[in-house]
C-alpha cells in the first residue's frame, strides 16, 4: 500500500481576508491620488526646511562640538583622516579657523574615538561652500534635518495608514527644538539619527513587501510545512547598509541593528502566523531569521569597514601602523595588519567611551531625557546695552538644545498609553515604537556612570514623535471613510466622534508649535534682554 503523509495541511483563507489580516483592511490612503498623499508633506518639509536654513551661519563662530567635528571634517577632506591640532597654535585654532585660516593641523594623526561617517557628512557643506562658511559647516546638518520631516511623514502615513496622521508626524519634527537646533549645528548625533531613521522606513516598506507576497502565495494554494519562501528583499538590505552608516556615525548605532533585526524578524513570524503556517515559529527562525541576519549584520559590517577606507589608504591615521609593529602569533597571522590596527583602535576607543566621567555643567542622566530634564547648553553670551541690537542693560544670545516642551512631556504621557497597547492590544505599531525606545535610549542606562548629555537623544526625536502621533491617532478615532469602505452602520456616530477627536488633537499640535515659537530666540541665537532668557528657563535644572 503506498504512504500516506500524516501532514496537517491549513486551508488556504480566502484571499481578501488574508491580505485584510496580513495588511489591513481598507483606509483612507487606499486610492488616494499622488497630490493628496504628496503635496501636504511636502508643504510642511519646505516650511521645516526654511526654518532650518534661515540664518544659519549664525553665529559665525565653532558652537559646542563643532570645534571638533567641523575641524575633522575639514581634515578629513584634505588628508583623509583627521589630524590633531598644532600643539604650536596653543588654544588658538578655533580663532584662527573661524577667521578662515583653517591650516591648524600638525602632520600626526589624532585620536578620536567617533567613527568617520558624520564627519564626511560635514565635509560635504564644506566641499561646496568653503571652509571659510559657517553655512557650508552646517549645510549637511540641515539637509539631514530637512530630509528626516520628509521621512518621518512618510513612516507616519505608512504606519497609520493616514496622511492626515503623517503630516502631523512631519509638523511635529519640524518644530521639536532638539531636532531644531541639531539640525543647525554640526555634531553628529543628528546624522545617526536620519540613518536610523531610514533604516526604520527601510523595514517597514520591506514588511509591507513580505507581507504582500506572503499573501499572494498563501492563497494560490494549502499552506504546510514552513510556509513559502518569500525570496530577495531589497528594502531589508538597503536597511543593512543604512545601518552600517549608522554605526559610522556613532557606535551607538549597534544597538540598533539589535533590536530592528529581532523586530523585523518578529514581524515575519506574526505574519505567517497570521497567514496560516502552522510551524510559523520555526519558519520565522528559519526561512526568514538567516535571511535578516545575512542582510542586516553582515552587510552593516562591510559597510562600516568600508567608511574607513581614508584611514585604512593613510599612513597618518592615529594607530595605523600597530599591526606592522606588533607583529601576530598564531592563527593571528592571517589576520591583515590594517585590519588588527583598526582593530586595536576600536579597542582604546571604547576604553576611553567607558571610562569617560570627568563632571561636566550639562551632563544628565537618561531619567530625565524623556522630560529634557538637563539641556544642554551649545552657546551662551552676555550682551550689554548697545551690543548686536541689545536695548536693555543685559542680553542674551543663546543656543539651547532643549526640545519642545509640550511635545517631549505630551509624548511622555503617550508613551503609557502606546505600552498599554503593546502589552493588551499587540498593536505592531505600538511594538515598532516602543522598539525605537530599546535601540536608541534603554542602552544609555548600563552607561550611568559615564558623562553623558541630552542632546544623544535627538535620535530619539523621530519615535517620540511618533508616539504620540500613535496616541493622537487614537484620540481621533477612524476615519469615517475607512469606515464607509467596511460597511460600517455607525457612520454618523463616527463622525461625531472624529469631530471631537479633532479638536483634541488639533489643540495639542497647536500648542507644540506655540511652544517651539517662543523658544524661537533660545533655539537660533537671538539677541533677548536677560529678563526674556529667564523666562524661557521654566524649570531651574534648564539654567
Amino acid at each position: 500500500m503506498p504512504r500516506v503523509s500524516t501532514t496537517l495541511r491549513a486551508p488556504s483563507p480566502p484571499a481578501e481576508d488574508l491580505r485584510e489580516r496580513l495588511l489591513g483592511g481598507p483606509s483612507e490612503i487606499d486610492g488616494e491620488s499622488w497630490r493628496r498623499g504628496w503635496l501636504p508633506l511636502l508643504l510642511v518639509t519646505a516650511i521645516g526646511g526654511f526654518l532650518r536654513f534661515f540664518q544659519l551661519g549664525r553665529p559665525h563662530q565653532l558652537v559646542f562640538d563643532e570645534t571638533y567635528y567641523v575641524k575633522q571634517a575639514w581634515s578629513l577632506l584634505q588628508h583623509g583622516v583627521e589630524l590633531r591640532n598644532d600643539p604650536a597654535l596653543g588654544s588658538t585654532p578655533d580663532a584662527l579657523f573661524t577667521a578662515g585660516t583653517p591650516d591648524v593641523f600638525d602632520t600626526a594623526g589624532d585620536f578620536v574615538v567617533h567613527p568617520p561617517v558624520g564627519k564626511w557628512m560635514i565635509a560635504v557643506g564644506q566641499w561646496i561652500f568653503g571652509v571659510d562658511s559657517s553655512f557650508g559647516w552646517r549645510f549637511s546638518a540641515a539637509v539631514v534635518g530637512t530630509l528626516s520631516i520628509l521621512l518621518i511623514g512618510r513612516v507616519a502615513r505608512r504606519m497609520f495608514r493616514s496622511t492626515l496622521l503623517g503630516v502631523t508626524a512631519a509638523v511635529l519634527l519640524s518644530v521639536d527644538g532638539q531636532h531644531f537646533v541639531e539640525s543647525r549645528t554640526s555634531l553628529l548625533d543628528v546624522f545617526l539619527m536620519f540613518w536610523v531613521l531610514v533604516a526604520f522606513a527601510c523595514l517597514l516598506v520591506d514588511r509591507d513587501r513580505a507581507r504582500e507576497r506572503l499573501a499572494r502565495a498563501v492563497a494560490s494554494g494549502p499552506v504546510d510545512g514552513l510556509g513559502p519562501r518569500l525570496g530577495f528583499r531589497g528594502w531589508r538590505l538597503a536597511a543593512g547598509v543604512s545601518l552600517g552608516l549608522a554605526c559610522g556615525v556613532k557606535w551607538s548605532g549597534l544597538y540598533v541593528v539589535a533590536v530592528f533585526g529581532l523586530l523585523t524578524v518578529l514581524w515575519d513570524a506574526g505574519a505567517r502566523r497570521a497567514a496560516g503556517v502552522r510551524a510559523w515559529l520555526p519558519a520565522a527562525a528559519w526561512r526568514d531569521g538567516l535571511p535578516a541576519f545575512v542582510a542586516l549584520v553582515p552587510t552593516a559590517v562591510v559597510v562600516y569597514v568600508g567608511t574607513w577606507a581614508g584611514w585604512f589608504a593613510s599612513d597618518a591615521g592615529w594607530d595605523r601602523s600597530w599591526g606592522a609593529e606588533h607583529p601576530a602569533d598564531g592563527a593571528g597571522r592571517l589576520v591583515p595588519d590594517a585590519l588588527r590596527s583598526l582593530w586595536h583602535y576600536h579597542q582604546q576607543a571604547y576604553a576611553f567611551h567607558v571610562g569617560l566621567d570627568s563632571p561636566h555643567p550639562y551632563s544628565a542622566n537618561p531619567w530625565s531625557w524623556l522630560v529634557q530634564g538637563r539641556p544642554t547648553s551649545f552657546f551662551y553670551e552676555s550682551k550689554a546695552q548697545g551690543q548686536e541690537g541689545c536695548d536693555v542693560a543685559d542680553c542674551a544670545k543663546a543656543i539651547t538644545s532643549l526640545g519642545t516642551p509640550v511635545l517631549w512631556w505630551a509624548a511622555a504621557l503617550a508613551l503609557l498609553v502606546v505600552l498599554v497597547r503593546w502589552a493588551l492590544v499587540r498593536d505592531w505599531r505600538a511594538g515598532a515604537v516602543l522598539a525605537g525606545y530599546a535601540a536608541t535610549y534603554l542602552p544609555w542606562f548600563q552607561y550611568q556612570h559615564r558623562t553623558i548629555f541630552t542632546f544623544y537623544a535627538v535620535v530619539l526625536a523621530p519615535f517620540v514623535v511618533l508616539a504620540l502621533v500613535h496616541v493622537l491617532g487614537l484620540v481621533l478615532g477612524p476615519d469615517p471613510r475607512s469606515v464607509a469602505l467596511r460597511g460600517g452602520v455607525r457612520l454618523e456616530a463616527t463622525v461625531r466622534r472624529r469631530r471631537r477627536g479633532a479638536l483634541v488633537a488639533g489643540a495639542v499640535v497647536v500648542a507644540c508649535v506655540a511652544c517651539f515659537a517662543f523658544f524661537w530666540p533660545v533655539y537660533t541665537a537671538q539677541v533677548i534682554p536677560y529678563e526674556s532668557w529667564q523666562r524661557r528657563m521654566w524649570l531651574p535644572s534648564w539654567v
